[in-house]
């Protein structure tokens, strides 16, 4: 792999060859790292579109496929938020072998299920994670136990519209110990796909990260 890393490049990590891109920026402030929801992967055209945000705000981005294709064909695995989490982390420790990742402050970027494992991932015991943002999540699904394990500030965002989900992201709010900021995206469906709306969940979590990864070493 190039020493410096510059635009986006596919790449293949840790024991489970999971399949990735990554992009660099000039003078990335931070590494967000992308759990997507069931049913998705790193060809997502949303998260694509939330990676070029940050991009812009200079936060680099991995977009990883957590299953491997045969995983893939049994429904059950992607639905196991604990084995996300799981590869979640085998991503995050991966990085720390690429030198120009391993000194970048490093985030989450979770969506629908994707949140929950983002989340667990953040509960475990040395995860780096400075800080998680959760796009349309289920935190609740991380459980109560790990919920209050997390000490990364995360940031919960949901569409007004996106009611049973609204009412589960302020349940998983207050089971947790670390700073917790739900905002309403007003207008905005389960898969923020009404005009403008995931315009402001980049607006939102280019805030965050900014916040809470720039200026920080991992």
């Amino acid at each position: 792999m190039a020493r410096r890393l510059v635009n986006r490049q596919d790449v293949i990590i840790g024991r489970h060859a999971l399949r990735a891109f990554l992009d660099v920026p000039e003078g990335a402030a931070g590494l967000v790292i992308f759990a997507h929801g069931s049913g998705s992967g790193r060809h997502s055209p949303r998260n694509h579109y939330v990676a070029e945000g940050l991009h812009r705000a200079h936060f680099a981005t991995l977009l990883i496929d957590l299953l491997t294709p045969r995983e893939e064909l049994d429904r059950r695995n992607v639905f196991d938020v604990r084995l996300l989490a799981g590869r979640l982390r085998e991503a995050a420790d991966w990085t720390q072998t690429i030198k120009p990742l391993a000194k970048l402050p490093l985030g989450y970027f979770g969506a629908s299920t994707g949140a929950a494992a983002a989340l667990i991932a953040a509960s475990m015991p040395d995860d780096r994670a400075a800080a998680v943002v959760s796009r349309g999540g289920r935190p609740d699904l991380a459980g109560e136990a790990a919920l209050g394990r997390v000490h990364a500030p995360t940031l919960l965002i949901v569409g007004s519209l996106d009611h049973d989900v609204l009412g589960l992201n302020r349940d998983a709010q207050s089971s947790m110990s670390a700073p917790a900021e739900l905002v309403v995206v007003p207008g905005a469906s389960h898969l923020f796909e009404e005009p403008g709306t995931l315009d402001q969940v980049i607006a939102l979590a280019t805030r965050w990260f900014s916040s809470h990864l720039k200026g920080k070493t991992p």
